[in-house]
């Protein structure tokens, strides 16, 4: 989808600091920053199952990053992955897993988020009713079948288009500001979510970001 939105994805760890220093957000490439991987790349792509390495790909973050919101394929994952980011030195976390078999946060049913934070572990279920979402259907929240499509989506959402993928996108979102140390609880950083899509900052920063990546892939 990152490709699809215009952006370059293989730029040198200088430049995705800049991008994170400049404009606050920025895209580690995988294959870029761990050159092992790109030889697993075509073995989990022929076997088309979940493997070891979604779950190993967030903990080896090149980045060093002591806060992170990480989503698990599997609800049992949660308390461990947690207790894995303790031991690497995370300061605060959330590891999620969504209704039905989501690893993100979901509004189709219930989440187990467990949380770490200042080395302390605990877990809560949340419902999309207690942040005043509806509960969605699955084909509600389908992602598009190409990156194209799944790029016109993510400008229409960033656009302040309304509906069942925006709630999606901003319970996640608001998750991740909690994390992120910018709201107090995942209500506040829904509403904090909120004013920045529809201000139009969330757009203009998307922008900012692919204009940097083409301009750095570029040099």
């Amino acid at each position: 989808m990152l490709e699809a939105l215009g952006c370059r994805l293989e730029l040198s760890p200088e430049r995705v600091a800049q991008a994170i220093d400049d404009i606050g957000i920025g895209f580690l490439f995988a294959r870029a920053h761990h050159p092992a991987m790109k030889y697993a790349a075509p073995i989990r792509q022929e076997l088309g199952v979940r493997t070891v390495f979604n779950v190993l790909g967030p903990l080896t973050n090149p980045a060093g990053a002591t806060r992170q919101l990480l989503g698990v394929f599997a609800p049992e994952l949660t308390r461990l992955i947690a207790e894995v980011l303790r031991e690497l030195g995370t300061q605060r976390a959330m590891v999620v897993h969504g209704e039905p078999g989501l690893d993100e946060l979901s509004t189709l049913g219930e989440t187990v988020v467990v949380h770490l934070q200042d080395g302390q572990i605990h877990e809560e279920r949340i419902t999309p009713e207690q942040f005043g979402f509806r509960r969605t259907a699955p084909q509600e929240v389908t992602a598009p079948d190409t990156p194209q499509a799944c790029a016109e989506m993510m400008r229409r959402l960033l656009a302040g288009e309304k509906g069942a993928a925006r709630d999606l996108l901003l319970l996640n979102a608001g998750a991740a500001l909690v994390v992120g140390g910018k709201a107090p609880t995942i209500a506040d950083g829904i509403r904090l979510a909120e004013e920045v899509i529809d201000s139009g900052k969330a757009l203009h920063v998307l922008e900012r970001y692919v204009q940097f990546t083409q301009e750095a892939g570029a040099s």
